[in-house]
C-alpha cells in the first residue's frame, strides 16, 4: 500500500490515472446497457450481442498501423484529448442512431467511436511512462489492474442499473460526460516535452504513407530483434482469444444454461463475483510481484486461471459456477501485472508507441476472429461449455509455453543488459 501512496504524490500520474479511469468508464456503462437493450430487443438474435463486442474490437485492424507512430511522432497529450472529445461527440451521434433505429447505422457510430478510442491508451501508456520511474512501473501496472478490477465489479452492475434507471438514452449520456471529464483532466495534466514527444516534434502533414509504413517496419524489427519482448507479445494473440470469449460468454451461460429467466440480474452477480476476484488479485499479484520472478507471476496466473476457466463450464448450479470463476478471476490479475509491469522496463521509450501498436491489433485480430466465430458457430455449431474449453485451454497452453521459454529469455536479457552497461563504461 505504501507503493501505491507514493506513486499518487505525483500528480501528473495521478491526473493520467483518473482520466484514464474515466475515460474507460465512458466506454465501458453505455456499451453494457446498449448489450441488454440488444438482448431485451432482439432476444431472438443473440448474434447482435456478438457484433456489439465485435464494434469495439474490429477497428483496431484499420487503425493499427496508425496508432502506434502518431503516438511516437506526434504530441501524446494532444492526441489523448482529442480522442475523448470526439468520442463524446460520437456518443451524441449514437444516441441519435439508435433513435433512427437503424441498425447499420448504430454499428456504424460504434466502429467510429470504437476506432477513435484505439488511439487513446498508446498515446497515455507513453505519457505515463516517460512520468515515472523504472522502479514504479510495476505499481503502475498494479494501480491499472485495479482500474480493471473496478470495472469488472461495478462496471456491468453500472450499465444494467443505468439502463434500467434512465433508460439507453441516459446511460451513453454519462459516456459522453466521463469521455468530456476525462479530456479535461489530461488537459490540466503537466506532462513534459520529452515525454509528450520523445523523438521530437512533428507536423500531421509529415505524417505521409511513406513515413508511417517506415515507422511501422521499425517498430516491427525492433519487437523481432527482442526475443524476449517478441515472445510475450506472442501470447497477446491467445489473450484476444480469451478477451473475446469473456465479453459474451458470462451472459450467454446465464441466458442460455443457469438462469434463462433473470439472467440480467444474475450478470450482475457474475460481474460482482468476477470483479472481486479481481480485485482482492490486483493486491495479491501486487505484493507478489516485489517478491516473486515476474516470469513465475505470468505463468501461474496463466495456469491457474486457464484451468478453473474451462472447470466454470461444468456445474449446473449457479453458486458452484460463481466460486469456480471467483477463482479464476483472482489469477487473472497475476498475468496482467506482471506483463504489465515487466514490458516498460524492456521497451525504449521512443518505441512504446509502435510496440503498443504492433500489441493492440494482434490482440484485436484475435478477438475479432474470435468473436466473429462466435456470432457464426453458436448455438448451432458449438455450446456454452465448449467456448469455456477453448477459452480455457488457451489460457493454460500459453501458461505452459511461458513457464518453459521466459526463464531462459529473462537471463538472456539480463545479461545482454548488464553487457551492454559495461560496454558503454570502458
Amino acid at each position: 500500500m505504501k507503493n501505491f501512496a507514493d506513486i499518487f504524490r505525483n500528480g501528473s500520474f495521478t491526473k493520467l490515472f483518473l482520466a484514464n479511469f474515466t475515460s474507460q468508464m465512458g466506454s465501458t456503462i453505455g456499451l453494457t446497457a446498449f448489450m441488454f437493450y440488444l438482448l431485451d430487443r432482439f432476444g431472438s438474435q443473440p448474434a447482435y450481442a456478438t457484433i456489439t463486442e465485435l464494434m469495439y474490437s474490429l477497428p483496431m485492424l484499420a487503425v493499427f498501423f496508425l496508432i502506434g507512430v502518431f503516438a511516437d511522432r506526434m504530441d501524446r497529450q494532444k492526441i489523448a484529448v482529442y480522442c475523448d472529445w470526439i468520442s463524446a461527440g460520437l456518443s451524441l451521434a449514437l444516441i441519435a442512431a439508435i433513435f433512427v433505429g437503424w441498425m447499420p447505422l448504430v454499428f456504424t457510430v460504434l466502429f467510429l467511436r470504437s476506432a477513435i478510442q484505439k488511439f487513446f491508451f498508446p498515446a497515455e501508456h507513453g505519457m505515463v511512462q516517460g512520468i515515472l520511474k523504472k522502479e514504479d512501473f510495476t505499481t503502475a501496472a498494479g494501480l491499472n489492474q485495479l482500474v480493471m478490477s473496478l470495472f469488472m465489479l461495478f462496471g456491468n452492475g453500472l450499465g444494467v442499473l443505468a439502463y434500467w434507471s434512465i433508460g439507453i438514452y441516459g446511460a451513453i449520456l454519462i459516456d459522453t460526460l466521463s469521455f468530456i471529464i476525462s479530456a479535461l483532466l489530461i488537459q490540466q495534466t503537466a506532462v513534459s516535452l520529452e515525454a509528450r514527444l520523445p523523438n521530437g516534434p512533428h507536423k500531421l502533414k509529415e505524417l505521409n504513407i511513406k513515413m508511417v509504413f517506415s515507422d511501422f517496419k521499425e517498430g516491427f524489427s525492433y519487437v523481432l530483434s527482442n526475443r524476449l519482448l517478441f515472445t510475450l507479445i506472442i501470447g497477446f494473440f491467445i489473450f484476444g482469444i480469451v478477451n473475446g470469449g469473456f465479453s459474451v460468454m458470462p451472459i450467454f451461460i446465464l441466458k442460455f444454461k443457469l438462469a434463462p429467466e433473470s439472467y440480467e440480474q444474475y450478470s450482475i452477480v457474475i460481474g460482482l463475483v468476477f470483479g472481486l476476484g479481481v480485485l482482492i488479485g490486483s493486491f495479491i499479484a501486487s505484493l507478489l510481484s516485489q517478491k516473486v520472478k515476474l516470469y513465475h507471476l505470468i505463468s501461474a496466473g496463466l495456469l491457474i486461471a486457464g484451468s478453473f476457466t474451462a472447470l466454470a463450464s461444468l456445474p449446473n448450479n449457479i453458486s458452484i459456477f460463481l466460486g469456480i470463476l471467483f477463482i479464476s478471476a483472482l489469477a487473472l490479475p497475476l498475468i496482467n501485472v506482471g506483463i504489465g509491469g515487466w514490458l516498460p522496463s524492456i521497451i525504449d521509450p521512443k518505441m512504446m508507441g509502435r510496440v503498443q501498436g504492433l500489441i493492440s491489433p494482434l490482440t484485436m485480430l484475435s478477438q475479432s476472429l474470435t468473436l466473429a466465430f462466435i456470432a457464426y458457430s453458436f448455438p448451432v455449431l458449438l455450446t456454452i461449455e465448449m467456448l469455456y474449453w477453448i477459452v480455457g485451454g488457451c489460457l493454460a497452453l500459453v501458461g505452459l509455453f511461458y513457464l518453459i521459454a521466459l526463464p531462459k529469455l529473462a537471463e538472456e536479457q539480463t545479461a545482454g543488459v548488464e553487457k551492454a552497461a559495461a560496454e558503454s563504461g570502458v
